[in-house]
C-alpha cells in the first residue's frame, strides 16, 4: 500500500469517525427531549407542584443523566474485560458513584445556584441517595431500550448502503467489461472494411465515432431514455449494414408510448449485437435480423430474431461475455423481468421482458 492509499483510508476513516460521533450527539440529544417531554406529561396530569420549576428539576437531573449514559455506554462498557478486571471494577464502582452520590451532589449544586427546587426535603442523605440511585437505575433501564432498537435500525440502514454500494460497484465493472467487448466488435468490423479497401470505411470511422461520442457522454449516468437506447441501436446496425450487400434482410420497427422512459444505458444492444456477430456473420444463405421492441404501461418486451447458418438446436445455447453481463446486470436491476433465449431451425430468437417498474 502506497502512501496515497495510505492518506485516503485515513482521511475516510476520519470522516467516518466525525459523522458517528455528531450522528450519536444528535442520538442523545434526541432521547433526553424525549425523556423530557414525556417527564412533562407526566407532571401535568399528577404533579400540584410549578409545572415550570418541576420542569427545569427535570431538565437539570436528566442532563446530567444523560452525560453519565453517554460516558457508560460509549466508553465504560466497550473497554469493560476480564483480563482487565481490576480497572474494569473500578470504572463499575465510579458509575454506581455517579449514579447516586454524583445525582445527589448534582442536585444540591442546582439547589445552590438557585436552579433546583427541592418542594420535599429528603428523610435523610441515604435515603436522598437511594432515590436517586433508584431513578438512575430506571433510567438506564429505558435509555438501554431505546439505545439497542436505534442501533438496530442504524446497522439495518448501514447494511443496505452496503449492499447499494457493491451493486454499483458490480454494475459498473460490469459495464466496464461491456463498453470494451462493444467497442472491440464494431473495431474488428471496420478493419474488415479496411482490410478489403472499401470506399465505405470512412463512413464507418464516422459512424464509430457517434458511438464512442454517445458512450463517453450519455452513458455514464444510471439512466438514459429509451430515446437514446434506439439511437445508439440505429447507428450500430448502420454500421453493420456497411459490411454487407443487398442480401441482407434487417427490419427494426418499435412501439414505445413514452420515449422519455428512463432504461439503464446499453442495456440492449448485447442482443442486437450478438445477432449480427453470432448470426448473420456466419449465415451464407439469406441472412436476416429482425428487431421489434415495445414499451407499454411501463412493460417492455424486446425481441431480436436473427438467422443462422446451421440449425441452432444442434449448436446449442452459448451465452458470450455479453449476454452473461445483461443477465448479471438485470439480476441487480430489476425484480420483475424474463429473458429467453430460444434456438429454433436456421434462426435463434432473443426476447426480453422487463416490468420497468419493478427497478432496485
Amino acid at each position: 500500500m502506497n502512501s496515497e492509499q495510505f492518506a485516503d483510508i485515513y482521511q475516510t476513516n476520519k470522516r467516518m469517525k466525525k459523522r458517528v460521533d455528531t450522528g450519536q450527539l444528535r442520538f442523545y440529544g434526541l432521547v433526553m427531549l424525549g425523556f423530557l417531554v414525556l417527564q412533562y406529561f407526566s407532571d401535568l396530569s399528577h404533579s400540584n407542584e410549578s409545572l415550570f420549576a418541576k420542569s427545569v428539576n427535570n431538565f437539570w437531573d436528566t442532563g446530567f443523566v444523560m452525560v453519565v449514559h453517554y460516558i457508560l455506554f460509549e466508553y465504560t462498557l466497550p473497554r469493560l474485560s476480564w483480563k482487565k478486571f481490576v480497572s474494569s471494577l473500578l470504572l463499575i464502582v465510579m458509575h454506581i458513584f455517579l449514579y447516586s452520590w454524583g445525582l445527589y451532589i448534582w442536585m444540591y449544586i442546582g439547589v445552590g445556584l438557585h436552579i433546583y427546587t427541592l418542594f420535599v426535603p429528603f428523610k435523610s442523605v441515604s435515603s436522598a441517595v437511594v432515590i436517586q440511585m433508584g431513578y438512575s437505575v430506571g433510567s438506564i433501564i429505558a435509555f438501554g431500550i431505546v439505545r439497542n432498537i436505534y442501533h438496530y435500525f442504524q446497522l439495518k440502514q448501514v447494511a443496505q448502503q452496503l449492499r447499494i454500494e457493491k451493486q454499483q460497484a458490480e454494475l459498473n465493472y460490469l459495464k466496464s467489461q461491456t463498453n470494451p467487448h462493444f467497442l472491440f466488435n464494431t473495431l474488428n468490423n471496420i478493419y474488415s472494411l479496411a482490410r478489403d479497401k472499401s470506399d465505405l470505411a470512412p463512413e464507418s470511422i464516422l459512424r464509430l465515432s457517434k458511438i464512442l461520442r454517445y458512450m463517453l457522454y450519455e452513458t455514464s449516468g444510471p439512466y438514459i431514455a429509451i430515446e437514446q437506447e434506439l439511437k445508439i441501436i440505429n447507428d450500430y446496425i448502420g454500421l453493420e449494414k456497411l459490411r454487407y450487400d443487398e442480401t441482407l434482410r434487417i427490419h427494426f420497427n418499435y412501439d414505445v408510448e413514452d420515449m422519455k422512459q428512463s432504461l439503464p444505458p446499453l442495456l440492449l444492444i448485447p442482443l442486437v449485437e450478438n445477432a449480427f456477430k453470432h448470426g448473420v456473420s456466419e449465415t451464407t444463405n439469406q441472412p436476416f435480423v429482425d428487431i421489434h421492441l415495445s414499451v407499454k404501461n411501463r412493460q417492455l418486451d424486446f425481441t431480436v430474431r436473427n438467422s443462422t447458418e446451421k440449425p441452432s438446436e444442434e449448436t446449442g445455447v452459448k451465452e458470450n461475455i455479453g449476454i452473461s453481463n445483461l443477465r448479471r446486470q438485470l439480476e441487480l436491476l430489476y425484480t420483475d423481468y424474463n429473458l429467453l433465449l430460444q434456438p429454433g431451425a436456421f434462426e435463434f430468437t432473443s426476447r426480453l421482458k422487463i416490468n420497468l417498474a419493478s427497478h432496485v
